[in-house]
């Protein structure tokens, strides 16, 4: 980077902007203030240094230049004074320097060899060109030589030598046959750099008579031609079959087969070598070597890697090319050939000199009289050049001497510069390889203020948008600008105005007040000068109807609205668009005044369609959706997809397009209506398919457009409005060729992430995008507003690169651009970025507090110097907290809080304080990184406010003829409490509301005792608290006196849930005087104390009313959590209690009572849960059919049994077992009884004991009870049931319900068979 001129601020933008103004090469001259202004000549066109020249045309040495007054120019030939006058050949071209040898009318291109120089001069100084090399090319003949044939062994090495005649410049070496058709090359046969032909081993096929060298002469556009080369190669076989016919049968002969051989370089020679090459050249190292089989060459850097990205291998690896070469690619390389026998190596010892390059070349300097500067001439190279300074083309020692001039080394300081200082400085650096020259000149100027914008310029721009009104200006010294607004305006400032360095005043947000005239004023030490600009700000366009989202059957008619509002001075223009793209060219889209419509819809239709409206100051957009869907199919019709496309064939190969075609599918019965087609970059992205274009469904080809270095795929996918087809099968595969890059990268950005650096980032190229290997970035930076170069630097593929060391926050010039090893992408755009910024360094000042009231404040501080935020300024942070409440005078934890005021603002309010508090709070500024200091604390004090209801009121001890009132503090005072308030009121039966009463309560009470109450009345009581600001919200209670102990009403049993509220009964004292009382809203009827008794399957649920008597209740229920509606229940009369039956087992439900006919009265909701199901029963088997048709079966065949046992018995016949029983008489045996027909000698006494006639008795011998019916008792196990006067069932609801014993089919234990056959005997 260029150092920086030591001057003053004010000094160093005077240079700046006048080194803008007045180079030509940079930025271009206003054209008036061009012929005004004086300077010195600036070479702008010159000849190359090495100038070869074609000996058969005019020979042209150009020099161009410019300045004021234009200059005059002169030429030294070989050192000294080239008179042009007296050469009839040699003219000059008019208002230039240019010089034009007239070679085709008889001059010798010869006779003009030589060094040239030309000098441009005008009253302000001279400048010199390069030393200009003039030669002719030559081309000369190739001189004749005998050609002897070359007779070579099959596998001996061979090398051609083509030794063309040296010319200027050195001619293109390359061979080709008679035919002119080049030789085939191969890693055995190959062209050397010096442009022999090198055979690594020869074979038969390299017979042939016509090996001719050609040497190409570019400048001439000359061939020249060697004389064909003959080579003859002999085989071993042919060798033998020749010696054989000249030897006899006993001569031994027989020559040696072909034998395989390591490697042997052919060139370079030796072990060693050394080579030397310039900085920036191409590096190129040779190695061809001999053997057999053809040895393979590997290139290698001792102690170090080859560049990456800059090496390159030709000539099938035997040359190594590196690019650009630098002093860091110096060292060793070694090649290795080698093949299946060995090995041999050779070391390149390369050294890289440099010619002599910039670091800092001089630039010119303007400066106005009196001021200081410096021209500063750095350069490098190797050797070290050294450095000479010329002043108007004559050495800097001998010229004529300038007091402000000092000379110190490679730097010329300039002190106190007057008019005459000015002039134009050469400086020469100069080594053995080269040299650099470079002219910059010093001018002087002192000229009065120049307004450049033109005067009454009107500016229009929308409201809330930026205004930028231009006051480009010159003068020399710098001049003041100062801005007014009106004729006889103030100056003005302020942070609503940005006043930028080029004299442009900025508005950032104007608005409608901004309007009007703006004077310019441009002033210095030599004048002043004014101008005048006009403002106009616009409202802005703006579309109040946007067309919506539509669904149109095919062939219906569809319309979109787009209604707009806009300024009345601007003439708006409506477009629509479909898909980013103009309306089709159809009579069916019909665009209106305020719409877009659109006839007989088709399925092209569909689409996005948008409404864009402009005028020539702004333009908003909006877009809606539109499908079209077609009416159901007929069933008979079945639709689908359509199969994919087949036969896909390329055609017609280009670099950047090929023809594909294909073969469509069936449709499905639904039309193709277009095809996809899809590409595949097997390089980059093997398996990843992209789009590439999309045709009409009647289109069976496509040209397609091809980036390089792809290697393509392609597959065809068709489309009907079913869907998509499957894919076709790829395509046969297409690689490009390599090419520099067509587009730079997207997304460039520079944002610094420190205070000291700058990240430039950027979207890097996709891999089918860098149309070649060796994809970099050249990423390039220079800070705006400052006369710098661009510092650029190349890096690897990736996507950012981060720039240290720069100031903290301040503009950058940005651009990145790509390149691949053949070539770079086109110029970039730039970008603007910032570089990091750090926290803000100044607090805002003169914070002030206003407090509006109890609970708001605003305040007010003084914005900070832009400069010193240090970013992108976001807004002030003001953070305030309450120190402690003035009322309580104790302190709690702090609890700071925050509001964020965006942008550039200068005030704010602070909502939600709390009354009579102390606060503090402070100001920062914010920007992107973070918060700046903090402002000092400043103290503020809220006003008392009203204080909060009192925290409690409690009424305890209720006597015949007084009350106690307890109540609490507020919780918030908000201030200090002067007293209390209580009002309160009597009420009667009917519900009315007796006088008020109010008595004031000393603020430090904290209870009361009122006497004088009548016995047995409700009172209703109203309390609060007052500070000196007023009172506060009031609560409220109700409480009654009571009456002598035996009218007391006792709680009814189960009571407790529900609604509960304090009540007392009065005492029977009368009153002789009643108070008037008025009629208020009565606060009667109620339901209250709803209590519930729940059991398995049922509950009952009692309350107590208060109110009109004949009320007619009901009961509400539903299962607790439930969204469902709530049940309904009648209670018959006016009885206050009621059973609800059906319910589940083990189940919530919720409750409530109300009365019919009065709207919204119902009690609070009551929760209960019914009791747990009983345990499951065992199936009882003796219920199943087949176990009773089995039983009646057996019970068949016994009663057959005995009947036939009875006949027989009555026969008189004995069974055996009878007998038996006979001789052995069992004491058990009992006699048959009458009254059943049971036989008593068959009788068991375990099993078969007498049964009563349709009795069920289970096994344990006992009979249970009978159950009862119908009685209230089975709604309670073991426990009587009892009522109370007032008909409520206060009984105790638990336990399981006794089951009835009608179906018999039911059992707490598993039935046995014996029981089964007792209830069918």
């Amino acid at each position: 980077m260029m150092k920086k001129m030591s001057m003053s601020t004010s000094k160093t933008s005077l240079v700046l902007f006048l080194c803008q103004i007045i180079s030509a090469l940079d930025v271009p001259l206003d054209s008036k203030l061009l012929e005004e202004l004086s300077q010195p000549p600036t070479i702008t066109q010159q000849s190359p240094k090495d100038y070869i020249v074609d000996p058969r045309e005019n020979i042209v040495i150009q020099c161009e230049a410019k300045g004021k007054p234009p200059p005059s120019f002169s030429w030294t030939r070989n050192g000294t004074h080239f008179d042009i006058d007296k050469d009839a050949q040699v003219t000059m071209k008019p208002n230039s320097g240019t010089l034009v040898i007239n070679i085709m009318n008889g001059g010798k291109a010869e006779a003009y060899e030589g060094v040239y120089q030309c000098t441009a001069r005008n009253e302000r100084g001279a400048a010199v060109s390069n030393n200009i090399v003039i030669r002719p090319s030559r081309s000369p003949l190739w001189t004749k030589e005998k050609l002897e044939p070359n007779h070579v062994r099959e596998g001996d090495s061979l090398v051609l030598h083509c030794r063309p005649p040296v010319g200027l410049p050195p001619p293109i070496i390359f061979w080709m046959d008679n035919a002119f058709q080049r030789l085939p090359q191969s890693e055995r046969v190959s062209q050397g750099l010096n442009g022999d032909l090198y055979f690594s081993n020869v074979q038969p096929e390299d017979t042939r008579e016509d090996y001719i060298c050609y040497a190409r002469f570019n400048h001439t556009q000359t061939i020249q031609q060697k004389q064909p080369i003959s080579v003859k190669v002999f085989s071993m076989d042919s060798l033998n079959d020749t010696i054989a016919a000249n030897l006899s049968d006993t001569d031994i002969y027989g020559a040696k087969p072909v034998t395989e051989r390591q490697p042997v370089l052919l060139t370079p020679t030796g072990s060693t070598s050394t080579k030397v090459e310039l900085r920036g050249n191409v590096l190129l190292l040779e190695c061809i070597a001999a053997g057999l089989p053809t040895p393979v060459i590997r290139w290698i850097k001792e102690g170090g890697e080859l560049p990456a990205n800059r090496t390159f291998f030709e000539n099938f690896k035997k040359t190594l090319k590196i690019i650009d070469v630098s002093e860091a690619d110096s060292g060793n390389y070694k090649c290795i050939a080698r093949n299946a026998l060995g090995s041999v190596h050779h070391v390149i010892s390369v050294t890289v000199k440099a010619a002599p390059y910039w670091i800092t070349a001089p630039r010119n300097l303007v400066l106005s009289p009196g001021e200081d500067g410096t021209l500063i001439c750095r350069a490098n190279g190797s050797p070290k050049p050294s450095i000479s300074w010329l002043a108007n083309g004559v050495p800097i020692a001998i010229a004529p001497e300038d007091p402000s001039r000092k000379v110190d080394g490679d730097t010329i300081i300039f002190s106190h510069v007057q008019e005459r200082s000015s002039a134009v400085y050469q400086c020469n650096a100069s080594n053995e390889y080269g040299y650099l020259l470079a002219n910059a000149f010093v001018n002087v100027l002192a000229e009065p203020p120049r307004i450049l914008t033109p005067a009454n310029k009107l500016y229009q721009v929308i409201a809330d948008s930026p205004a930028l009104l231009d006051c480009a200006y010159f003068g020399s010294p710098k001049p003041e600008i100062e801005w007014f607004k009106g004729v006889k305006g103030s100056i003005l400032r302020g942070n609503e105005y940005v006043f930028h360095d080029n004299g442009t005043l900025e508005i950032p947000v104007a608005q409608k007040s901004n309007a009007g005239t703006y004077t310019c004023v441009a002033r210095n030490e030599l004048g002043k000068i004014q101008n005048e600009v006009q403002l106009e700000i616009k409202d802005p366009t703006m579309i109040i109807k946007q067309p919506e989202y539509k669904v149109i059957q095919r062939y219906g008619q569809v319309s979109f609205e787009c209604i707009i509002k806009h300024d009345s001075t601007l003439l708006p223009t409506v477009t629509w668009l479909k898909d980013n793209d103009e309306l089709p060219d159809d009579e069916r889209f019909l665009v209106g005044k305020d719409n877009l419509t659109i006839m007989n819809v088709t399925d092209k239709d569909d689409g996005t369609y948008t409404c864009i409206v402009n005028t020539t100051l702004d333009s908003v957009s909006a877009s809606a959706v539109l499908t079209v869907v077609a009416a159901p199919p007929t069933p008979a019709i079945i639709y689908a997809r359509p199969n994919p496309p087949f036969d896909l064939e390329l055609t017609g190969q280009l670099e950047r397009s090929i023809d594909l075609s294909w073969i469509p599918g069936d449709e499905n019965n639904s039309p193709i209506t277009s095809f996809v087609v899809e590409f595949e970059d097997a390089l980059h992205e093997p398996g990843v398919w992209r789009y590439q274009t999309e045709v009409p469904g009647t289109q069976t080809m496509a040209q397609l457009k091809l980036s390089p270095y792809v290697n393509y795929s392609f597959r065809v996918i068709a489309v009907n409005r079913i869907g998509r087809s499957q894919p076709s099968e790829p395509s046969e595969q297409y690689l490009t060729k390599s090419a520099s890059p067509d587009e730079n990268p997207a997304n460039v950005q520079g944002i610094g992430s420190e205070p000291d650096n700058l990240v430039i980032t950027w979207e890097p190229l996709k891999g089918f995008q860098s149309n070649g290997p060796g994809l970099q970035y050249k990423v390039s930076w220079r800070q705006k507003d400052v006369d710098d170069e661009w510092t650029s630097v190349i890096v690897a593929n990736v996507s950012k690169y981060i720039v240290s060391g720069t100031p903290t926050f301040v503009p950058y010039e940005v651009k990145v651009q790509a390149l691949n090893d053949l070539g770079y992408a086109p110029e970039p755009s730039e970008v603007i970025g910032h570089s990091g910024e750090d926290l803000p360094m100044v607090a805002p000042g003169n914070v002030q507090v206003h407090v509006i009231n109890s609970t708001l404040a605003k305040v007010h501080w003084d914005p900070v110097p832009l400069k010193s935020v240090r970013g992108h300024l976001q807004g002030y942070k003001v953070y305030y907290w309450k120190v402690q409440s003035l009322s309580r005078r104790s302190r709690r934890h702090i609890e700071k809080k925050i509001l964020t005021f965006r942008g550039n603002k200068t005030f704010g309010m602070l909502p939600g304080l709390e009354p009579y508090s102390s606060y503090k709070l402070n100001v920062r500024v914010v920007n992107g990184k973070g918060e700046g200091p903090a402002s000092p604390d400043k103290v503020f004090k809220t006003p008392e406010g009203v204080p909060s209801s009192p925290s409690f009121l409690k009424i305890t001890n209720p006597t015949l003829d007084s009350l106690t009132l307890e109540w609490g503090s507020p919780t918030h005072p908000n201030g200090v409490l002067t007293s209390y308030t209580l009002k309160f009121q009597p009420i009667n039966n009917t519900h009315e509301l007796g006088p008020l009463v109010e008595i004031r309560i000393p603020a430090n009470e904290s209870s009361l005792i009122l006497k004088n109450l009548n016995y047995s009345t409700r009172y209703k009581f109203y309390f609060n608290a007052q500070t000196s600001v007023g009172s506060g919200s009031q609560i409220t209670e109700e409480a009654v006196t009571i009456m002598d102990e035996a009218g007391i009403l006792r709680p009814a049993v189960g009571a407790g849930k529900g609604y509960s509220e304090i009540l007392f009964a009065t005492s029977p004292v009368m009153h002789t005087v009643r108070p008037t009382f008025y009629k208020v809203q009565p606060l009667y009827p109620r339901i209250r104390n709803v209590t519930t008794a729940a059991a398995e399957t049922y509950a009952n649920i009692s309350w107590e009313y208060e109110g009109p008597d004949h009320a007619n209740f009901y009961v509400e229920y539903g299962v607790a959590g439930s969204k469902e509606d709530w049940k309904k229940e009648i209670v018959n009369g006016s009885r206050s209690f009621f059973v609800l039956k059906g319910l589940t087992p083990g189940t919530a439900y919720k409750v409530r009572v109300g009365a019919e006919g009065l709207s919204g009265f119902r009690s609070s909701e009551d929760v209960f849960e019914t009791g747990p199901a009983m345990a499951s029963r065992q199936v009882d088997i003796a219920t199943q059919g087949w176990f009773i048709g089995l039983m009646c079966a057996v019970a068949l065949l016994i009663l057959i049994l005995l009947i036939v046992c009875f006949i027989r018995r009555n026969k008189g016949g004995k069974y055996p077992v009878k007998e038996k029983e006979d001789a052995h008489a069992d004491p058990e045996i009992q006699p048959m009884k009458e009254d059943d027909g049971t036989f008593g000698e068959y009788s068991d006494a375990e099993d078969h004991k007498p049964l009563k006639k349709g009795s069920r008795t289970p096994s344990d011998r006992t009979v249970k009870k009978e159950d009862s019916d119908d009685s209230l008792v089975d709604y309670g196990e073991g426990v009587n049931g009892q009522f109370n006067e007032d008909g409520s069932f206060i009984g105790q609801y638990s336990g399981k319900k006794e089951k009835e014993p009608a179906e018999g089919n039911e059992s707490s234990e598993a039935p046995s068979p014996v029981n089964a056959m007792n209830s069918f005997v």
